[in-house]
């Protein structure tokens, strides 16, 4: 892939506590072990679930930046844009966890009082800039897309709905298509559904009745993964010969990444 014309954009999103985070680590680990690509993860959590899944220590978030330089002004420190901008370009690029092909940038807990908006633009536009250095993107968002579109990026290539077997969940997921295709929260070239913790296969044809979403792929219960939660083992481990990996490679070629 030609990382500055082509980069490809996955955000991932869903109703908390279906396994979205894991799903994402586990095509964060897929994607970086492609030598070739240069990968960067996103984790838009508040919680920083992303980080600790793959393993990675967090020394600054984007929201850590935003509020630094939103205390000097207060304090009465005047900035011109272009001071501004090589701050925040600085920092960014410092809060920046990086492995080999992989680097992870956490965006951290969701803006306080006092919005200064002329810094989240500009967060979002060095954003957007520094992912034009990779060749995929993938964000793991908090429930919903609206927190995508207003503190990440508003363009995807893909947008990936989580959801476990639930009414519930899958309701949600409804909710998140019709957010993002028919009130434009969200631009992409094509969205779908990964079924999480599915115990039959009748699940998912119940589930599939249901919904208007292209299925992407199902992962059955998997208790490793559950295991990997528990003991906080960094997803980065996950054996390749999982039933669940697999169906995560199934889920990269839906989304024409071969």
């Amino acid at each position: 892939m030609n990382n500055v014309y082509e980069t490809r954009t996955i955000a991932v999103c869903g109703k908390g506590g279906v396994g979205k985070t894991s799903f994402t680590a586990l095509l964060v680990k897929l994607l970086s072990e492609r030598d070739n690509l240069k990968i960067l993860a996103v984790d838009a959590d508040p919680a920083i679930g992303l980080a600790t899944a793959l393993g990675v220590e967090v020394s600054k978030t984007v929201d850590d930046i935003r509020n630094e330089i939103i205390a000097n002004v207060k304090k009465g420190n005047k900035y011109e844009k272009m001071e501004i901008l090589n701050m925040i370009d600085y920092e960014i690029l410092d809060a920046l966890s990086e492995d080999s092909n992989l680097a992870l940038l956490a965006i951290g807990r969701p803006e306080t009082e006092g919005c200064y908006c002329q810094v989240n633009d500009l967060l979002k536009d060095i954003i957007k800039s520094l992912s034009a250095n990779f060749d995929v993107v993938v964000i793991d968002g908090e429930a919903g897309v609206e927190q995508i579109n207003r503190r990440v990026m508003k363009t995807v290539d893909n947008l990936v709905i989580v959801s476990d077997t639930s009414a519930k969940g899958i309701n949600v997921a409804e909710t998140i298509k019709h957010v993002a295709r028919d009130n434009r929260a969200v631009r992409f070239k094509k969205i779908g559904l990964v079924i999480n913790r599915v115990r039959s296969e009748s699940e998912v044809v119940k589930i599939l009745a249901n919904t208007s979403l292209e299925l992407l792929g199902w992962i059955p219960e998997d208790d490793l993964i559950r295991e990997y939660d528990f003991n906080g083992t960094p997803f980065t481990e996950f054996p390749d010969d999982s039933p669940t990996v697999g169906v995560i490679r199934q889920v990269m070629e839906n989304l024409g990444i071969n």
